[in-house]
């Protein structure tokens, strides 16, 4: 009993994941072959970057243990959390060569291990208004911070150029309270996010089954005549 719920629970995530990560909407239909494939497909795909987030957990051991780096799944990917405060200094965007080992050897997975996975670089702050850095406010700081991090692996460490992309959100994805040193400290942070590729399903509109109505609604149809 226990182990078909937490293979309901993994079959969901997996259609969780396939819906975030593709602009079409996939109806999946019980018994249908190619639905079968795909839900393998994807499974075998979460699987991969299981085996990532264990590679990179023994890598960054160090790092993780400091409380530098935090490691993830989520519905977007395999996210790794660095601190904004490890990367860059106060009101910064230029990566601190401290950051630059743990930056290498996520690099180096990225090269070997998931060569054909794309990555996204997110850059976030908290919600403390800019002063005396002479940014026009967070969002520029939070994109410039993701841009940083996406040239140094993408210039210097010869990640394909066309797998990654950055994105700011300056202070509007919070993971904590702002109303403490603490809180604000976790809402500064770059997430590299490692997007596991899957593949669009297109659905012709024409060939989609037409679904009878539901009773209520017809009850609700003659009543209206």
């Amino acid at each position: 009993m226990l182990r078909d719920v937490k293979k309901g629970m993994w079959v969901f995530f997996i259609l969780a994941l396939a819906v975030t990560l593709s602009s079409c909407t996939i109806i999946f239909q019980k018994g249908r072959k190619s639905d079968v494939s795909q839900i393998e497909t994807l499974s075998k795909r979460l699987s991969e970057l299981e085996d990532v987030k264990k590679l990179l957990e023994e890598r960054l051991k160090q790092e993780i243990a400091d409380k530098q780096v935090k490691l993830e799944m989520a519905e977007k990917g395999l996210v790794i959390t660095f601190l904004a405060d490890i990367l860059f200094d106060s009101g910064k965007a230029e990566i601190r060569p401290t950051a630059y080992a743990a930056l290498d050897k996520i690099a180096r997975v990225l090269s070997e291990n998931v060569p054909d996975m794309n990555v996204g670089i997110e850059g976030h702050t908290d919600n403390v208004a800019i002063k005396h850095s002479g940014w026009k406010s967070n969002w520029e700081l939070s994109a410039h911070r993701a841009l940083s991090v996406l040239h140094y692996l993408a210039n210097k460490k010869g990640v394909a150029g066309e797998r990654v992309s950055a994105i700011g959100y300056g202070e509007f994805r919070p993971v904590a309270s702002n109303d403490s040193k603490e809180g604000r400290q976790l809402n500064r942070r770059v997430e590299i996010v490692i997007l596991p590729k899957v593949t669009k399903i297109k659905k012709a509109e024409a060939n989609m089954p037409q679904e009878a109505p539901a009773a209520e609604e017809v009850g609700q149809e003659e009543n209206l005549k």
